[in-house]
């Protein structure tokens, strides 16, 4: 065997060029969040599957969790997102289409949400749990893409209303429960599975739904089940190329719940065109757009004049979804958040080591853990409403804890980017989406102070809602002076409503506080329970994040929220 031959040694003028072109060494950066399981990963969420009766589901969700943490499946989320929807009104030949092109990324991540039953599974396998393991896939789905969301949140949401018309039902329900996803523009009668939409709110209306203008003609008898023709304009038409949408127009009888299909059963093109799609700051992966009926066939849904009882079915589930949507954004936010500082250092020490930083991230964790616990009690009474008792909570509950959920999350996503710093702010990373997705939830499916109203609502036509909501917070008492006080003065506030609308935001901000505090007692780490209830039910600090007060635990807060990758 030769000897291996010297090399020769580089000449000087090449050693002073290498060492001019090698300016820096990249150290101290975080690894990417990435190929991690969303389930396995988060302490929190496995938890509260378990506690709220989806514990039969654990080895589907870490199958969904290992799905969802890829870095392919992440991947889709940031090119779905870098190539905006494009509607055609017309093809090459002048036949109007009214289609929106998405980019292949979009129509990836609907398939997977429905492959994996995230629009169907409480409906097609109802029982202990199916509402608590569909919400956590939920979560941990939207985490990688929210935009996309809408569309399954659509055609989950509609079965309710849609069985109020048996006979629609019939024509409808086992294509929109089909576990697939067609998203070809063709009759639905050539279609096995279906995408369902809602086209509600007009220009000079918005929430109040009443004020439409869009009239319904009877084709013939009339009456529910049967045919109308539709004629007006919808300010706001959420997922376009739905296969169908649930419609509010006016008849002889008061404002009417309406199916109005995109086809005609003939095959030719049901006459409602799109005029423009919307240019959102956010939720850019999804279309959303402005439409003109022009005589669209569509069957009545449900009783004649009663079009919003027939379509709050509808907007309660998705009401929920939002609950869903901003707390996967802040679990999202608050995993970036701690990961990052968990590799990162300044000032001599780890970023998740410095007390001021430990501060801010458990108060996100808080929030965020806080969030999760709310839905998923929310998910288990959903699995329950032959029990009164949780009937009566969800009917409450829902409504309060979407305006204090959603309204939370876009401070939040906001700090957890300040956490980051200046590449939290470029668009290769995930908090420029996370945060312009925040407002979204707060606004759509009934802003703020139409929840509240909500809530006043419910007091008003079933008292009863407040005993069980009351019932279901005083489980914690005595595990918390604090607790215990806040809830005595939040039950005597309510004591004279006479000037409930006035008082409203107030009052159901305490109510979700309550409810968030007591779950957190009864079933969260002692260090969590603790700091919230110091920080959230009394405190002397501001209302801004990283205003724990001396005596909390902020170290295990962190620990328990934060994904260990790398």
């Amino acid at each position: 065997m030769n000897a291996r031959q010297p090399q020769p040694e580089m000449p000087l003028k090449d050693q002073e060029d290498r060492y001019l072109a090698s300016t820096h060494e990249v150290f101290n950066q975080p690894p990417a969040l990435e190929n991690y399981n969303l389930f396995e990963q988060d302490i929190a969420l496995q938890e509260a599957a378990l506690r709220e009766g989806a514990g039969k589901a654990a080895e589907d969700l870490k199958a969904f969790g290992a799905l969802a943490g890829a870095a392919e499946t992440i991947d889709l989320g940031f090119r779905a997102n870098a190539n905006k929807p494009v509607f055609n009104t017309h093809d090459r030949y002048g036949h109007r289409i009214d289609e929106v092109d998405f980019h292949p990324a979009y129509h990836e991540l609907m398939r997977i949400a429905f492959d994996n039953g995230l629009h169907s599974s409480p409906w097609s396998h109802p029982g202990q749990g199916a509402h608590v393991a569909r919400a956590a896939k939920y979560y941990m789905h939207s985490q990688v893409e929210a935009a996309h969301c809408c569309p399954v949140t659509m055609t989950f949401a509609a079965i309710p209303s849609i069985r109020k018309q048996p006979e629609l039902a019939a024509d409808w329900e086992a294509r929109i429960l089909a576990d697939s996803y067609d998203p070809r523009n063709r009759p639905d009668s050539q279609k096995s599975s279906v995408t369902i939409g809602m086209a509600m709110t007009e220009k000079q209306g918005g929430s109040d739904v009443r004020a439409n203008s869009t009239r319904a003609y009877p084709i013939g008898t009339g009456g529910p089940g049967q045919a109308y023709e539709l004629v007006g304009h919808k300010w706001f038409v959420s997922a376009p190329m739905c296969d169908a949408f649930l419609v509010l127009a006016q008849t002889q009888g008061g404002l009417s719940c309406f199916l109005m299909p995109r086809w005609r059963p003939d095959g030719t093109k049901n006459p409602w065109q799109v005029q423009r799609l919307k240019n959102k700051m956010g939720n850019v992966a999804n279309a959303s757009s402005e439409a003109e009926l022009r005589g669209a066939l569509a069957w009545m849904v449900g009783e004649e004049g009663r079009g919003v009882p027939t379509i709050i079915e509808m907007v309660a589930m998705t009401r929920f979804d939002c609950m869903i949507g901003s707390s996967a954004g802040m679990r999202q936010a608050i995993a970036q958040a701690s990961h990052h500082c968990r590799h990162r250092s300044a000032f001599g020490a780890r970023l998740v080591d410095q007390p001021l930083m430990q501060n801010v991230l458990a108060d996100l964790a808080l929030e965020s853990e806080a969030a999760l616990a709310y839905t998923m009690r929310i998910a288990r009474a959903l699995d329950n409403q032959d029990k009164e008792h949780e009937r009566l909570l969800a009917r409450l509950a829902t409504p309060v804890g979407k305006y204090w959920i959603c309204k939370r999350t876009p401070n939040h996503a906001y700090e957890a980017m300040e956490c980051i710093g200046g590449s939290g702010v470029m668009e290769d990373c995930i908090m420029p989406r996370l945060f312009r997705e925040s407002p979204v939830n707060a606004i759509w499916e009934g802003s703020g102070n139409v929840q509240c109203l909500d809530t006043l609502r419910a007091l008003q036509k079933e008292p009863d809602t407040l005993d069980a909501f009351f019932k279901e917070t005083a489980e914690a008492k005595g595990a918390d002076r604090r607790f215990d006080q806040f809830l005595a003065q939040l039950q005597h506030d309510f004591a004279d409503i006479s000037d409930f609308q006035y008082r409203a935001r107030n009052l159901v901000d305490r109510m979700a506080l309550a409810l968030q505090g007591s779950l957190l007692l009864r079933h969260s780490d002692a260090a969590v329970a603790d700091a919230f209830c110091a920080s959230r039910l009394q405190s002397n600090g501001g209302m801004n994040y990283g205003n724990l007060p001396s005596g909390t635990d902020p170290a295990s807060i962190i620990k328990r929220a934060t994904p260990v990758v790398g």
